[in-house]
């Protein structure tokens, strides 16, 4: 039985590579991102797999674009067995760089972008006769808030706690929402950062790890790679006194 999946945020980094693994595996993908029509990269794969490829342009931080586009996949496909939401935008700042629109733009993009896509796939997915998957790329950063990155970490923790908040009501619908708490990935967003990021993994490393879990039994959070995860979450179980102590080295 083919598996069909929606890739969301799908032209570069961990959803590219993404995309080409469950080509590999002779999934049925709608790629989707701002410009997917027109990406050179995606636009190759088309012409491999002609078949099982389709893709679809998406600005979620438009809700009536976003609502065509979730009934626009259902047209393409009559059910959907995954929806991976990969969409993102990061900025790195100071309080001296502080700028509303960064925050503004991540949180439009990072949180509500899922929220928009939620209800819309929601409605369609508990039609269905059989369960279904949504998965949502969030951050290990949402674990403790770092220096220099409040404003992306903000947006992750609010993804995460969304759905710590709806995964009881979707289970009952047979939809099971998962999280990945990833660190650092090597991308153009991190491009942006002048620090050391450790354990730094290639995208398609990235996105194996994720690929993985598919096919595994069902766990709320997929978290990567192990050190830093567990380091980070560390942090946020002890005290904030040692918390503190410990993220200020981090301060340039």
């Amino acid at each position: 039985m083919e598996t069909k999946i929606w890739i969301i945020g799908s032209s570069s980094g961990i959803g590219l590579e993404l995309v080409k693994l469950c080509l590999q595996s002779n999934y049925k993908v709608i790629a989707s991102s701002r410009n997917a029509k027109n990406s050179k990269e995606l636009l190759q794969l088309k012409l491999i797999y002609s078949q099982q490829l389709e893709l679809l342009n998406i600005d979620v931080s438009s809700n009536e674009n976003v609502s065509k586009s979730v009934d626009e996949v259902f047209h393409i496909f009559d059910n959907l067995d995954i929806c991976f939401f990969n969409a993102g935008v990061y900025e790195s700042m100071s309080i001296e760089q502080w700028n509303i629109s960064n925050f503004e733009s991540m949180i439009n993009t990072n949180y509500l972008g899922a929220v928009r896509v939620l209800k819309p796939l929601v409605n369609y997915l508990e039609k269905q006769k059989k369960e279904a998957r949504i998965i949502l790329n969030a951050s290990l950063s949402s674990y403790f808030g770092l220096p220099y990155g409040g404003a992306y970490s903000a947006s992750k923790a609010a993804l995460v706690n969304l759905s710590q908040s709806i995964q009881p009501e979707l289970l009952r619908k047979n939809i099971y929402v998962q999280i990945v708490n990833h660190g650092f990935v090597k991308t153009r967003l991190t491009a942006k950062n002048d620090f050391d990021m450790p354990q730094l993994m290639l995208p398609n490393i990235a996105a194996k790890k994720i690929f993985e879990q598919l096919n595994k039994p069902y766990k709320f959070e997929i978290s990567f790679p192990f050190i830093l995860s567990k380091f980070l979450r560390l942090i946020s179980l002890v005290p904030y006194k040692l918390s503190f102590f410990i993220t200020k080295k981090f301060l340039k």
